[in-house]
């Protein structure tokens, strides 16, 4: 019989669960920064040192956190479906888990781009970028992080997968921030979707939706439990 798919759409209190902050948490401020310092194109381009030097802190405190059993829980879901997760987190604590489809819509903490040239990519080799490191055309690298103001190249592929989704599980987000808040319209009429939140938002859009207004931890476990019964 054929496997059904499952799409998870996770946001930042999932990872908060392990430790890593959030800006909803902190009223929008981050280490005493507006969101716009920091996590903006204008921001890079007014400051570059403190963006990249705010992101050198937000990788090595990534790094020490470990994910947790709402994320081992979705890894297990792989045993029965297909399964791809659609983070909006730059963590790698999915994939840490034991994920092994993971689409990050916002980028990756690990990664280095060019500031002149999305196309070039590179891993970080050990925690931090330094101002004066280069991509192969002679430009500073930068996160390589979707900041408040740019496109989202991953949005395409992630509409296409929960079109195609049997079952969508929201996990840990406000639905606030578009374009990823739009992606559960593009789920088709017989998909089930369950959204687990400590603070189920309220939004008159959110229909036909099984709510769980608890932890990711508490929640996610018990869901996945019973879809693989």
């Amino acid at each position: 019989m054929k496997k059904k798919n499952i799409v998870v759409l996770s946001g930042a209190g999932i990872s908060a669960e392990s430790g890593i902050p959030t800006f909803r948490d902190a009223n929008g401020l981050w280490e005493g920064h507006d969101v716009m310092e920091v996590a903006s194109i204008e921001g890079w381009r007014r400051n570059p040192s403190l963006v990249q030097e705010f992101y050198n802190l937000r990788r090595r405190a990534a790094s020490l956190a470990q994910a947790n059993l709402a994320h081992l829980a979705l890894a297990k879901l792989e045993s029965k479906y297909n399964v791809v997760v659609i983070t909006q987190n730059v963590d790698l604590l999915h994939e840490q888990a034991g994920s092994s489809r993971v689409i990050h819509l916002h980028g990756r903490l690990d990664q280095a781009k060019s500031s002149i040239d999305d196309r070039l990519v590179y891993p970080i080799v050990g925690d931090e970028i330094k101002m004066g490191d280069l991509c192969q055309k002679g430009s500073q690298l930068r996160p390589n992080i979707v900041w408040f103001g740019e496109a989202v190249p991953s949005i395409e592929e992630a509409v296409v997968f929960v079109s195609e989704a049997d079952i969508l599980l929201i996990v840990g987000t406000s639905l606030q921030v578009y374009p990823a808040a739009g992606l559960k319209e593009f789920a088709p009429n017989h998909c089930k979707t369950f959204l687990i939140d400590k603070r189920i938002p309220n939004n008159k859009f959110l229909h036909n939706i099984t709510f769980f207004e608890e932890a990711a931890t508490v929640a996610v476990p018990k869901l996945v439990k019973e879809l693989l019964d």
